[in-house]
């Protein structure tokens, strides 16, 4: 049962990141040519092929269609290259791409980090971890139950990360335009007060 539930997170999250692509498809390739690392005509077909690979490899994830090793080792070749673009990316010292994981465009400046590379890293590795699983001996209702709970699990994340993105602890919203006209004042004070 364990097993079914980490096919269903690991199945919702592609879900989750392949539908958003599909509805915006001339984001994506902006996204997948920002990486700089395949060639032009490549860049086209990953970008077109790139979210039915995602929401094929996610519902056969969580349907169990054809057992756990095929799509799970579909999954993890996708984690992988995802890890590998980043990587390559981060090292290159560029930063200011969109991920591209999940949406793209709603960040006013993208910016990718470690935290990106190693999400993804980590998700190759629980699929891995499950394509050598074998075969998976679940009954209808404890399969059910367990991509009832693993795709639960991946909308507390999707929550938790939505709430996180509006709530800051400790914080109130308008310290955030405070904070430049504050230096700018304490910019304007000092010029003023030691002559220009």
């Amino acid at each position: 049962m364990v097993w079914v539930v980490l096919a269903s997170i690991l199945g919702g999250t592609l879900l989750l990141a392949g539908f958003p692509k599909l509805r915006d498809r001339d984001g994506l390739l902006t996204v997948v040519q920002g990486y700089r690392l395949l060639p032009a005509g490549a860049e086209r077909g990953v970008a077109t092929a790139l979210p039915f690979v995602e929401v094929a490899v996610g519902i056969a994830l969580i349907l169990g269609i054809g057992g756990p090793w095929p799509a799970a080792a579909a999954a993890a070749l996708l984690f992988a290259a995802f890890t590998a673009g980043l990587t390559v990316n981060l090292v290159r010292g560029r930063r200011d791409l969109d991920c591209g994981c999940f949406a793209f465009g709603a960040h006013e400046v993208p910016r990718i980090g470690w935290f990106h590379a190693g999400r993804a890293a980590s998700f190759a590795a629980a699929a891995l971890v499950l394509a050598s699983a074998g075969t998976v001996d679940a009954t209808a209702p404890e399969r059910v139950a367990a991509v009832v709970g693993g795709l639960l699990a991946v909308l507390a994340v999707v929550a938790v990360a939505q709430i996180r993105s509006v709530v800051h602890v400790g914080r109130r919203p308008v310290d955030d335009y405070l904070t430049a006209a504050s230096i700018r004042l304490r910019a304007t004070s000092t010029v003023s007060r030691y002559g220009s």
